[in-house]
């Protein structure tokens, strides 16, 4: 798309009175704002960047820095962003920017839908040699389906991440499960290779983890919220669990010191080893499903 959509465009096209509308949000960005009887949210354009999420009766699911940039070539921190077509640094070229392209491009959106008191948002974009469909889902649950298609003439190998930041109480006091028994790559101890046991993750110190080969479902366990996050994955073969901890959190600009405690990142992914290639044609299809329970 070469010229981004106005919020006058899109509320003339797209627009739900009482449901849907579109403002200018931080830096100027136009981004979707949803209210039903079922949830709020609201969605960037720029990156497809799903950055709230509350449904009724609970407090919000998503984290947002108050210290986040927001700009062209800037990614929004915390919500949901969309890692593509690579996960961290590009393996070769130092100047590309980390995860990809996907979260400081402006996506076209394409097509909304009500489906009983859930919204739906359809969006796309290209990044060659991959067109891109992301559907995005607010109701009683966050429902993100991410569709990459090949469209060159040659096989083509991507990673791709949706970078789910969880709200939480206190990062010290909360428990991961869902994962015992699987490898995991340590980024914080050189990418060794460790077998996660059957304890919860607890976070302890800076956290950096790519589990492998899985596509269990995690919960998230907050006993200060009083609350349990689930989120269900498929198409996902990487689950990446992160926490940056003080000392990286104060060296982050677009992080305030104490971000860290309020987040915990549980990443539906296909990166490293998980790697995805496609055909010629080949369409690959990868969700996510976040969903809140009280304890």
């Amino acid at each position: 798309m070469d010229t981004p959509q106005t919020t006058d465009q899109l509320n003339k096209q797209f627009a739900i009175p009482g449901k849907l509308t579109f403002e200018p949000g931080c830096g100027g960005l136009a981004h979707a704002v949803i209210t039903t009887s079922d949830c709020t949210g609201s969605l960037y354009l720029h990156g497809a960047h799903a950055t709230t999420y509350q449904p009724a009766g609970h407090e919000p699911v998503l984290f947002v820095s108050k210290s986040s940039e927001y700009g062209q070539g800037k990614a929004i921190r915390g919500g949901v962003p969309v890692c593509f077509p690579w996960f961290g640094p590009h393996p070769t070229d130092t100047s590309a920017p980390s995860h990809g392209p996907a979260r400081i491009t402006t996506w076209e959106l394409a097509e909304v839908q009500e489906e009983e008191d859930a919204l739906i948002l359809q969006l796309g974009a290209v990044f060659e040699p991959y067109r891109v469909s992301y559907r995005v889902t607010f109701g009683t649950e966050l429902s993100l389906s991410l569709a990459i298609k090949n469209i060159s003439d040659s096989p083509a190998t991507f990673e791709a991440a949706l970078h789910t930041y969880l709200a939480v109480a206190d990062a010290r006091r909360i428990g991961i499960t869902g994962l015992s028994g699987i490898d995991y790559l340590d980024k914080v101890d050189g990418q060794k290779r460790k077998t996660q046991g059957d304890q919860p993750i607890c976070f302890q110190g800076e956290t950096d983890r790519v589990y492998l080969d899985t596509q269990s479902s995690c919960i998230l366990t907050d006993p200060l919220l009083g609350r349990r996050i689930t989120v269900d994955k498929s198409g996902s073969n990487s689950t990446v669990i992160w926490n940056p901890w003080p000392d990286k959190s104060k060296a982050m600009r677009d992080m305030g010191d104490d971000d860290w405690i309020k987040m915990a990142c549980i990443e539906t992914a296909n990166a490293g080893p998980n790697a995805v290639t496609l055909l010629p044609d080949g369409v690959h299809e990868m969700n996510a499903t976040i969903r809140v329970a009280g304890l």
